[in-house]
């Protein structure tokens, strides 16, 4: 499977995740932003060595967030570049270190 392709499933098996979650604030793959689908990309590229961990996976997107100018806000508001995801990963909700968890899993099921 291509990396966009798996970046493409690892992005919608999230937004269904934050739907059980009750967010629904995650777009599909077709109309996400190129922002988000350059994240996922990322993600991919760093987990397909089978070497980073689900706190090294929020490291690197936590990086590339405050890099792009992001920081934190307590609701996601990509105009304002704040996001509440973007503190340690050992601060997070334990539902959002999931996230992380569940990304690393698929990529690896995937490649």
């Amino acid at each position: 499977m291509k990396q966009e392709e798996i970046a493409r499933v690892c992005h919608e098996v999230n937004r269904a995740y934050c739907e059980a979650l009750g967010d629904f604030s995650q777009p599909s793959w077709e109309d996400a932003p190129d922002w988000q689908k350059e994240s996922a990309m990322l993600g991919v590229e760093l987990h397909l060595p089978g070497i980073a961990g689900p706190e090294e996976s929020h490291v690197s997107w936590l990086d590339q967030k405050v890099r792009d100018g992001w920081k934190y806000g307590p609701v996601k508001d990509p105009d304002k570049k704040e996001h509440p995801c973007c503190v340690p990963f050992a601060e997070l909700p334990v539902e959002q270190q999931a996230k992380d968890f569940i990304f690393r899993a698929v990529v690896h099921a995937l490649k």
